[in-house]
């Protein structure tokens, strides 16, 4: 019997070791903290820094580049050296620095930014992180005219102030997690007690939880993590570098999450037709805010819509050309050898590497590109015959249809979506064209985004809600909360006199 016990004991020695050779930095037990074995953690890292003082015993290690050395010097060495051996005990009982017994808690601290200070068997953690930053700017993704102009930046702690500063309320609430087995990274909750739904709060945080992944470097890989529906090409959350939009979705019953080193959040629940509005629809008079959305949605259908039924018409249904576009068009096309849907499929394709072309080169580059391109390749193409004048004129309109939408990611995905619908329409004509609509419907019918319907508030059917959804309505009528969020007290603002 004592065999089998010995022989028990060497396979778990064994599997300690194995699982040792994979471990992260951090100690899964919870040992004192002793000087040795954190240097022993830290071991081969160069931006590592440990100051010994041997008068006063006391030794503190911390990561340089993290460091704000102003604060650092004020809060940690200033005092320390100033005072005697036998006063080091009563500065660090201060309430800046942090006593702490755990070796693990220790070594996550400083990882996060903090200055460890061992003094005899005990060390303390104090919060002296201050790295070099961005500074508030604009955004470039999601310019306005009027309103605010500030925008998020990488840095969560800024974030939180930007909120905080418009939404000056004790139940503000914010929830610190830690995502990525590797990179550790911070992701604040943000809700607003007594108007958010816990149900979504306690969702979102239990989602976040549950993923396993060895980094988390934004917030746009956080939120494919915890989407309803990964394999939906549209996106489920909305995502936002404006702190002024952040906050209205907080005050409307939203969850709010951020994630730190992005310069974006994201809120849930949330619908399809929430991507076609913009801060810029409320700092507007309601009637230009409402026209405005009112072409946003008229884009969506150009930009879906538009090439495909140039290759439907000139594929199958001649009949729907007016007669005096009917000679030039067939004049046209008389040059070109290729059939319409291989022609718009090839000018589709142009207009997308020109625009990733002009995305990714530098702002000054890449506007030269992309107008001296369009302009040099289009021209170029229809005097060789590879297209036809109409066809250029329906994908630029098309692709200026896409710019209006103010959502990136619901730009994309219309982007991809296009291709599909051109695709029907040059095997089917307009019957192609209607199953594309329809497959786009039943998919977004069943898409959900935090456990709601993605279609909300045309499915299920909440009239009330019509009134910020496809129009702007006055300030004075939108009284209520949207029922998407279904928050415990819709307040209702009293109409004005």
């Amino acid at each position: 019997m004592s065999f089998f016990k010995q022989l028990w004991k060497a396979m778990l020695k064994d599997e300690s070791k194995s699982q040792e050779a994979i471990v992260e930095a951090y100690p899964e037990n919870n040992e004192s903290p002793s000087l040795q074995h954190t240097l022993e953690q830290f071991n081969n890292c160069a931006d590592l820094v440990h100051r010994t003082y041997p008068k006063l015993q006391v030794d503190i290690v911390y990561f340089s580049p993290m460091m704000d050395m102003d604060k650092l010097t004020r809060d940690v060495l200033t005092p320390l050296l100033q005072a005697g051996e036998d006063e080091v005990s009563g500065v660090l009982e201060q309430s800046q620095f942090s006593k702490n017994e755990d070796s693990k808690q220790i070594v996550k601290g400083i990882l996060s930014g903090q200055a460890a200070i061992f003094y005899g068997q005990f060390a303390y953690l104090v919060d002296v992180f201050g790295p070099e930053s961005r500074a508030v700017t604009q955004s470039e993704t999601e310019t306005v005219i009027t309103g605010p102009h500030d925008a998020f930046t990488e840095r969560a702690g800024t974030n939180l102030a930007l909120i905080r500063s418009r939404i000056r309320s004790s139940h503000l609430k914010v929830i610190r997690l830690s995502v990525g087995e590797v990179t550790k990274t911070d992701v604040f909750i943000l809700y607003i007690e007594g108007i958010a739904n816990m149900d979504y709060v306690h969702e979102a945080i239990s989602r976040i939880k549950a993923i396993e992944m060895d980094a988390v470097y934004d917030t746009s890989m956080l939120i494919q993590c915890i989407e309803d529906s990964p394999k939906s090409v549209f996106p489920q959350f909305i995502t936002s570098e404006r702190p002024d939009a952040i906050a209205s979705k907080l005050v409307s019953g939203r969850v709010v999450g951020l994630c730190d080193g992005s310069p974006s959040a994201f809120s849930a629940p949330t619908s399809v037709f929430e991507f076609f509005s913009s801060s810029d629809d409320y700092y507007q008079r309601w009637m230009v805010g409402t026209g405005i959305r009112l072409l946003r949605f008229v884009a969506f259908i150009i930009t879906v819509a538009f090439t495909a039924l140039y290759v439907s018409v000139t594929t199958y249904h001649y009949e729907m050309i007016p007669e005096n576009l009917l000679i030039p068009l067939t004049e046209s096309r008389s040059r070109v050898p290729f059939p319409p849907l291989y022609e718009a499929l090839l000018m589709e394709t142009t207009i997308e590497l020109l625009r990733e072309a002009g995305a990714r080169l530098p702002t000054k580059i890449g506007q030269t590109i992309g107008i001296v391109g369009g302009i040099v390749i289009g021209q170029a193409a229809v005097q060789a015959g590879l297209t036809s004048n109409i066809l250029i004129i329906a994908v630029a309109i098309s692709a200026i249809s896409s710019f209006v939408i103010p959502s990136y990611a619901m730009s994309g995905s219309i982007r991809i979506i296009r291709f599909g619908i051109i695709v029907l329409a040059g095997i089917w004509g307009n019957f192609g064209i209607a199953i594309g609509f329809t497959a786009i419907i039943i998919h977004l019918g069943g898409v959900l985004s935090l456990g709601t319907s993605y279609l909300t508030p045309v499915a299920p059917f909440k009239f009330r809600d019509w009134k910020d959804t496809f129009i702007r309505a006055p300030f004075f009528i939108l009284d209520e909360r949207p029922t998407q969020t279904k928050t415990p007290n819709r307040i209702r603002q009293k109409p004005r006199r």
